[in-house]
């Protein structure tokens, strides 16, 4: 069950860093498209921020808890 928890939020992490990627590739590729965001530059920097937020959760996870099978 240990695992079963760490492992899902391993990959609720995973799929945050993901989603983040996709949102900053989508405003790099067509900003116009993107009429809510004024300052693209500081919108990016905030989706940075939850990559490396996430990634630093994950790596915690790892070095500090006990995970048999990490699945990521």
């Amino acid at each position: 069950m240990r695992d079963l928890i760490l492992n899902a939020l391993l990959a609720h992490y995973e799929g945050q860093i993901k989603m983040a990627k996709a949102n900053v590739e989508i405003f790099l590729e067509n900003a116009a498209g993107v009429g809510e965001h004024n300052d693209i530059l500081e919108t990016i920097d905030i989706e940075i921020a939850k990559i490396a937020d996430a990634e630093d959760k994950i790596d915690v996870v790892l070095k500090h808890l006990k995970i048999a099978n990490p699945r990521i």
